[in-house]
């Protein structure tokens, strides 16, 4: 099976921050997270919030987890917020279920991790793990 590399998840994260700066982005935190939800890699932003580390995770495992991109399980939430709160007290609350949350594939379209950004609006959170993956060669379902 691949998976991410050390390599490639810090590529992504420092790739999502650079895209943040280029944006004008409030200070970001940056998740990668293997296919197992075990955290690769994770950095914050200077002036980022300390707990953003959680958002970040929480992110990333309602991807990884579901198999969809968080802002996907938003969706879900919205039409079924009692599954979802059932599904965040099986994870253990490790599942937030708003954009920002990205899975990862490989070249073959397999799921090879998630990546979860925090710290602007949701969108923008988005567009940063987009970025991030994109440039580390790999593909963003977000």
């Amino acid at each position: 099976m691949v998976e991410i590399t050390s390599n490639k998840a810090k590529r992504i994260i420092n790739q999502a921050f650079a895209k943040g700066q280029e944006l004008g982005l409030k200070p970001l935190s940056v998740i990668v997270v293997d296919t197992g939800g075990h955290c690769k890699a994770f950095a914050r932003q200077d002036g980022a919030a300390p707990g953003r580390f959680f958002v970040a995770d929480g992110k990333a495992n309602a991807a990884i987890q579901m198999g969809m991109p968080s802002s996907k399980l938003m969706e879900r939430a919205e039409q079924q917020p009692y599954f979802v709160g059932a599904l965040n007290g099986a994870y253990r609350g490790r599942i937030i279920p708003v954009p920002g949350g990205v899975l990862v594939r490989d070249k073959k379209a397999n799921i090879i991790g998630a990546v979860g950004v925090t710290g602007d609006s949701s969108e923008n959170d988005v567009i940063a793990a987009v970025a991030g993956i994109e440039a580390a060669g790999l593909i963003a379902e977000g």
